[in-house]
Formats: structure tokens, sequence, C-alpha cells
């Protein structure tokens, strides 16, 4: 079986790598561009076929140079939701996708991209119908335009396809591999970090109607996201938009709480509650940043109906295992 994994170098594109290889498989074309070079250590420990230059690949993709392909898992794209470039966001994440999407109908591939959870933006509902689409940025309007525009061609549930076509809303994925990505890593990892160096973690002050690192999100693990694109690839009947969630929204403090616990638990520590983790100093609430206001989803939380009617039951870990397993591998892989 010969896959190819776009962003491979990627945080989520690495470990869906990861989990292919754990199922035996390394017939594994990975497309990325790693100019920014030190993203090769989220590949040095995997296996694959070959490395392909995202400048060069989908011309030769669109030209079969590859032979055939059993799908393709498309994670590359730009997913800064801060950046405000918009010719460069369009062409990066809606203009490519659209030229790989063609090429895969023509050669019979199996198409499972990432979508975004950004595509709600405004909304107060996170299920994966029109009316509950409202962008905040251009970056989850690029999002947005490739659904929308899959929708058109193949129908709104993508039946019309010849071959798999599903996209997935990731909401707030964090876990291993994703030290490259700067101001755009999660939460968990950046509080990790500053436990390390200042012996607590920051958080958003009041904003939006929440109170003090009371903005809830709907934060999922990475080894659940993984599992549930193998899930999609192991069913290839399955196809459409979805979310890819907990379903289970949290508040960013119970993220907090479950970093300071799990490396005070490193150092036989006593564990805290919410309270005394602030009273103590441990999570110092910060103003929040006027760049983000009006730009910023105070509350996410995905409605898992959609994918549990195309039959995948896959349990995910709440915030509480999901850090804890977390905050053990940032330790384990510190650098010297």
């Amino acid at each position: 079986m010969k896959i190819v994994v776009t962003g491979a170098a990627g945080f989520i594109g690495s470990n869906i790598v990861k989990g292919l290889n754990a199922r035996g498989i390394d017939d594994i074309i990975a497309v990325d561009d790693l100019t920014e070079g030190d993203k090769f250590r989220n590949l040095a420990d995997l296996q694959i076929a070959d490395y392909v230059d995202a400048d060069d690949f989908y011309d030769l993709f669109a030209e079969g140079a590859f032979g055939q392909v059993e799908a393709v898992f498309h994670e590359g794209a730009c997913s800064d939701t801060m950046e405000l470039d918009g010719k460069y966001m369009m062409d990066n994440n809606y203009t490519l996708s659209c030229e790989l999407f063609h090429a895969c109908q023509d050669q019979g591939t199996r198409l499972l991209y990432a979508s975004s959870a950004a595509t709600y933006g405004g909304s107060d509902t996170f299920s994966e119908s029109p009316e509950f689409e409202k962008p905040l940025n251009v970056y989850g309007y690029s999002k947005l335009l490739f659904d929308q525009r899959l929708r058109r061609e193949i129908g709104p549930r993508f039946e019309n396809a010849a071959t798999q076509v599903a996209g997935f809303r990731y909401f707030n994925v964090y876990g291993p591999r994703e030290q490259h990505k700067g101001r755009m890593a999660s939460v968990a990892f950046h509080q990790f970090n500053q436990f390390q160096a200042d012996g607590k973690v920051k958080l958003f002050g009041e904003y939006g109607g929440y109170g003090a690192g009371g903005q809830m999100r709907d934060f999922v693990y990475i080894d659940d996201v993984v599992a549930v694109n193998l899930w999609f690839l192991d069913n290839p009947d399955a196809r459409g938009i979805f979310n890819l969630g907990t379903g289970k929204a949290q508040p960013f403090n119970d993220v907090a709480v479950s970093v300071v616990n799990t490396l005070r638990r490193s150092d036989n520590a006593q564990q805290l509650s919410l309270d005394e983790a602030a009273r103590g100093g441990l999570i110092d609430y910060i103003g929040f940043p006027p760049a983000l206001v009006g730009k910023y989803q105070s509350y996410t939380q995905a409605d898992l109906s959609a994918l549990r009617a195309a039959g995948c039951q896959h349990s995910f870990a709440n915030v509480q295992t999901g850090v804890a397993a977390y905050m053990q591998w940032l330790d384990d892989n510190k650098q010297p």
C-alpha cells in the first residue's frame, strides 16, 4: 500500500507517518518544505520510502509520477491563524488543495485532508453545516472555501466522488512533535516550557464573558487524531466533512492544572487544586492581547454526530489524561 503524506514533517503529518509505521506501512512518500530544516527531527525516527519537496510534488503527482497511490493524507498547509497575507494563505490552503483533489480523482486515489474548526469562527454551534460556518480570519476562510468547493463538485456529503474524500475539522490538537510550530504550538506545549523556566504557567485573563482561564476549547490529543484518520483509511466508504475533537469542551484552567500537577508529580510534590495553584502563583493570568480581540474563539465543542453516524466510535482522551501523557513525553525528550 503506497501512501502520500503532505506536511509530513509537521505536527499532524509526522504523527500520521508514525501511526502508519506502527501498522507496518512504510511505503510512504513524505512531502514537505524543509526550509525550516529543524523539522527533520519529526521524521528522523520514522520509516519512509521517499521524500519530495512540496514545490515539486503537486505537478509530479498530477502527472502520475509516483504510480498507483492508495491514499493521500493531506496535512500540508499554512496553519498560522495570525497570518495576514491572504494571497499566500489561499495559494497554500486552497489552490494547491483543489489541484490535489482533482489529481486524486483522476488517478483513483483516496483523499483524507485537514480542514479546521476555524471554519466555525464566530459561531456558537459546531456542526458540519453551512449556516454555522463563520470564519474569523483568512486561515479559517481558506479552509472553508475548499470545503465549499468540494460540496459543490461532489455533493454535500461528497457522495458523488469517484473515490473516498474525507475532510477533518481539527479542533485544538496537542501532543508530541509540535515543537517547531512556535507561537502556534498548543497551550500545553508553551506551559511546559514556562513551568520549566519560571515555575509557573500563563493564561489569558477575563475575555468574552468568561472569567480568567475560563475560556473553553475542545482539546484533542494527537493520538486520537491519528486513530480517527486511520479508521477512515480502513473504511473507504466513509466520506464527507467530519469534526475531529473530543465532543467535550474544557476550560484552559484544566490544561494549566494538568500541566502543573503532572510536572509537580515528577518531583513528588503535592497535587494542587485550581484555587491552590492560582493562590500559590503557579498560574499567572495575563491581560487579553488586543491583537486577538474579535478574532478569538472563546468556546468550541465538536458535535460528533456525523462522525458517529459514519460508524467511527473511537473513544477520546480527556485533557487530564492527554496532557499527562504529553508532559511525560516532553520531559523524556527534553533537549540537553
